[in-house]
C-alpha cells in the first residue's frame, strides 16, 4: 500500500513536470510575433526557431532515453528542467537572433532530456494494466499545458515582452528543486545497464526492427498533421475570415480543454473497453476527415466544432501510441521513449516548415495534404495491424 501510494505521487509530480515542460513553450507563443519585431525579423525567423527546438528535440530525445535505462530517470529529469529554464531566461536576455538560435537549441535539449525519461518514469510506477491510464494522466498534463501557457504568456507579456520568458524559465528551475526532494528514484535493471548506447543514427535504423516500429511512423505522421494545422490555423481564419487573435485563442483553447477532459476521464474507459489500437485507427481516420473539412466551414461555431473534433481525435492518439510502445518495449523503455519523442520531434520540424510553404502556394494545400497523409497512416496502421499484430485489436495485449 505505501509503495502504490508512493507510485502515485511520482506519477502527480511526473505531470505537474510535464505541465511546467509544455506550459513554458506555450506561454510564449502569443508574445514571439512582437518580441521578434525588436530583432526586425518576422515569420521567417520565427518557423526557423521552432525547427531548431524541434531539431535538438530530435538528436537528443534518443540519448536521453537511452541514458535513462543505463542511469535512472530522476537526475535526467532534473538536468532536462534546468536546461529548459537557463534557455528559456537566455531566450528573454538576448540582444541578436543567433542568441536566440541558441537558446531555443538548447531548450529544445532540455526538453529533451525532459519527456522520454518522464514516459519512461511512468511505464516504471504503473503496472502492465495501469499504463493506459497513466500515459492518459501525463498527456492531459501536457494538454493543459500546452492550453493554459498562451493565456499565462498574453496575461504576463502586460508587464514587458521579456517576463513570459523569465516567468517560464523560473518555473522550469523550482520543477526542477522540486523533483529533487519529492521525486524518488528508480533504479535500472542489470539488462538495461549491460545495453550499449548506440549513436543517433544507429538508434534510427535499430528502430525499424522494434516491433513498435510502426507506432512510432503513427507518431511522425500524426504530430506532422498536428503541427501542419496549428501552424497554419491562425493565417487560415485571419486571411479567410478576419479573425481575431482573441478569436483565434478560444479555438485553441475550447480544443485543448476537451481533450484535458477526454484524457483525465474518458480515455481510460476507451483503453479497456476497446483496446489502444482500436483507438488509434479510429482517430487517424477521424482526425483524416476533420483536418479536410475545415476547408468547408464557415461561420465561428462550425469552425470550432471542427477544430475541436479535431483537436480531441490527435488528444487520443497520442497517449494510445504512447501506451503500445511501452507495453511492446519491454525492459528498453527509455531507449522507447527516446525513439518516440525523436519521431515526434521530426514531425514537429517537418510540418510548420512545409506547411508554410504549402499555405504561401494555396491557402488550402496543407490541410489537403495532411488529410490525405493522415489518410494513408491510418491505412498503414490498418493493414499491419492485421497482417502482423491482429492481437492489438483486442484490449489486452497479453
Amino acid at each position: 500500500m505505501t509503495q502504490q501510494k508512493s507510485n502515485k505521487a511520482a506519477l502527480y509530480i511526473l505531470m505537474f513536470n510535464m505541465f511546467i515542460a509544455m506550459g513554458s513553450i506555450g506561454i510564449i507563443i502569443p508574445v514571439m510575433p512582437e518580441y521578434l519585431k525588436i530583432f526586425g525579423a518576422a515569420g521567417q525567423v520565427l518557423g526557423m526557431l521552432i525547427a531548431t527546438f524541434a531539431l535538438a528535440q530530435f538528436v537528443f530525445s534518443p540519448i536521453a532515453g537511452n541514458l535513462s535505462d543505463q542511469y535512472g530517470r530522476k537526475n535526467l529529469i532534473i538536468f532536462g528542467l534546468i536546461v529548459t529554464g537557463l534557455a528559456q531566461i537566455s531566450f528573454g536576455l538576448s540582444t541578436d537572433i543567433w542568441m536566440l538560435f541558441l537558446a531555443r537549441f538548447f531548450g529544445g535539449l532540455g526538453s529533451a532530456f525532459i519527456a522520454p525519461p518522464i514516459m519512461a518514469f511512468v511505464a516504471d510506477v504503473t503496472t502492465y494494466e495501469e499504463r493506459g491510464k497513466g500515459m492518459g494522466m501525463l498527456g492531459a498534463a501536457m494538454s493543459l499545458g500546452f492550453m493554459i501557457g498562451p493565456g499565462i504568456g498574453g496575461f504576463l507579456a502586460k508587464v514587458s515582452l521579456h517576463f513570459p520568458f523569465y516567468t517560464a524559465g523560473a518555473a522550469a528551475i523550482i520543477a526542477a528543486i522540486l523533483s529533487f526532494f519529492l521525486l524518488p528514484s528508480t533504479k535500472p535493471s542489470t539488462s538495461q545497464k549491460a545495453q550499449k548506447q548506440d549513436n543517433l543514427a544507429k538508434q534510427m535504423v535499430r528502430s525499424v526492427k522494434m516491433p513498435y516500429f510502426v507506432m512510432l511512423i503513427i507518431m511522425l505522421v500524426f504530430s506532422f498533421g498536428i503541427a501542419n494545422f496549428q501552424t497554419t490555423l491562425s493565417l487560415f481564419v485571419t486571411e479567410k475570415f478576419n479573425y481575431t487573435p482573441g478569436d483565434i485563442a478560444i479555438l485553441l483553447v475550447v480544443g485543448g480543454a476537451f481533450g484535458v477532459v477526454v484524457q483525465m476521464f474518458i480515455i481510460t474507459p476507451l483503453f479497456n473497453r476497446y483496446g489502444e489500437m482500436k483507438v488509434v485507427l479510429v482517430n487517424l481516420f477521424i482526425a483524416s476527415v476533420s483536418i479536410y473539412l475545415i476547408l468547408f466551414a464557415s461561420g465561428f461555431a462550425l469552425i470550432l466544432l471542427v477544430a475541436t473534433i479535431f483537436s480531441t481525435a490527435t488528444t487520443l492518439i497520442r497517449p494510445a501510441v504512447n501506451t503500445l510502445i511501452s507495453k511492446l518495449a519491454e525492459t528498453e523503455q527509455g531507449f522507447a521513449a527516446g525513439l518516440n519523442n525523436a519521431y515526434m520531434s521530426l514531425g514537429n520540424m517537418i510540418g510548420p516548415a512545409l506547411a508554410g510553404v504549402l499555405f504561401d502556394w494555396n491557402m488550402n494545400s496543407p490541410y489537403i495534404f495532411g488529410a490525405i497523409i493522415l489518410l494513408a497512416c491510418f491505412f498503414l496502421a490498418l493493414i499491419w495491424t492485421l497482417k502482423k499484430a491482429p492481437h492489438l485489436m483486442q484490449p489486452d495485449l497479453k
